[in-house]
Formats: C-alpha cells, structure tokens, sequence
C-alpha cells in the first residue's frame, strides 16, 4: 500500500468529490498505468488524459513520463487544483511540467499540439452520451499520432433498451452534483468509430471492477 497517496485522497476527499470510492484510489490509477506500459509507454511518449480529474492516475504517469509530455484536460478545476496540491506539489509541478486545461467540450487544440501517442478516457464514457464520444473519437482521429491508441473504460450493456441515446452527462461533473451511471452497447461504440475508420478491441479480462475497457486504433 502507498500509505503517502492514500493519505493525500483522504485529504482530497475532504475538500471535493475523490471520482470514485477511497479504497480503490490506489488501484484503479495504478491499474491504468499498467494498462499504458502494456501498450507500450515509455517515458517520451505524449498522453492526453481525458477527465484527470484529481490526478488518480496522473499520480503515476506524470512522475514516469519526461518533463512536458502529460497533458490532462479536466472541467472541475476543484478537483483538478485539489490534486495538484495533494497529489503533485510543487516540486513535481515544476520538474515535470505538466499541462492542463478546463474546456468541457473535449477539445485536444487547446494545448497546441497535435501527436499525441496515448489517450487515456477512465471513467468518461461511464456518464458520457453518444454526442460527446463522437466528438472524442473525431478529435482522436484529428490528433493521433501514427501507432497512437485511444484506452477508455465504459459500462456495457447487450440489451438495446438499456443503451443510452440521451445527449446529456449523466453523474457528477463541474456542473452537478447528482450521481449517475450509463451504459453503451459495444456495437453502438463500434460502429461511431467505424465513421472514422477506427477499429475496436474490448480488453480482457476486467481489472477495473464493473467496467470494461477498451483498445481504439
């Protein structure tokens, strides 16, 4: 256990919605980083990671990667300013000079590149419709390097009434407090990024508890 992370998401919690339960902190940021290596990060590689909210897994990809190859894009700035108290401080904040921004409408442009080797989408397509995983995979498409790897994690659903075809987030955001959880259909997923020539894998097995992750190239 990493008693010094545990410690800094209790203080984190105390100030501003975690993103998820305290005892999976640890673990579910770690298990995304594993997840990177598998796919082969190394540490010049350049990640967007898409909702990094309080930083659960920029813990571990900012302290791996060179300095000004993390960029995370995050609506909530409470969470966001809370972990970059709590999870980076200073010291990490200047030596590895990550980037941030707090658009919601999912736009990479704001940092003025474009190659990005890894995008990382944990718990986004979990509360996201259609419409905005759309403009996710459109952008990727926009701002993929050659070899680059899209890795979100959603909640599957075999049954079509179950498939969410609202246009709203659903769950907590910079703009609500209210809970809440959706579901796609595989098939739907695949078939939006097919517009863009893109290909899906679901990765196995589950490591992430309920969700399912998948691979988009």
């Amino acid at each position: 256990m990493n008693r010094p992370l545990i410690e800094a998401a209790e203080r984190i919690q105390d100030k501003v919605f975690l993103g998820g339960p305290l005892k999976i902190f640890e673990s579910a940021g770690r298990n995304q980083f594993i997840l990177l290596l598998k796919y082969g990060l190394n540490p010049h590689s350049k990640v967007l990671d898409i909702g990094c909210g309080c930083l659960r897994g920029g813990y571990w990809l900012i302290r791996f990667l060179d300095p000004g190859r993390y960029f995370g894009i995050e609506p909530n700035m409470d969470m966001l300013e809370a972990g970059k108290q709590e999870i980076l401080g200073d010291e990490i904040l200047n030596t590895k000079k990550p980037r941030f921004d707090s658009n919601d409408q999912f736009d990479y442009a704001v940092f003025g590149e474009s190659n990005f080797d890894f995008f990382l989408c944990g718990s986004i397509w979990t509360h996201a419709p259609k419409i905005q995983i759309q403009a996710m995979l459109e952008r990727f498409s926009e701002f993929r390097s050659d070899g680059a790897v899209f890795l979100t994690s959603y909640i599957r659903t075999e049954h079509e009434k179950d498939d969410y075809m609202g246009n709203k987030w659903v769950g907590r955001s910079h703009a609500s407090d209210q809970p809440g959880l959706i579901k796609h259909r595989l098939e739907s997923i695949k078939e939006m990024a097919g517009e863009h020539s893109l290909t899906v894998r679901p990765l196995a097995p589950r490591i992430f508890g309920r969700v399912s992750w998948l691979a988009i190239e």
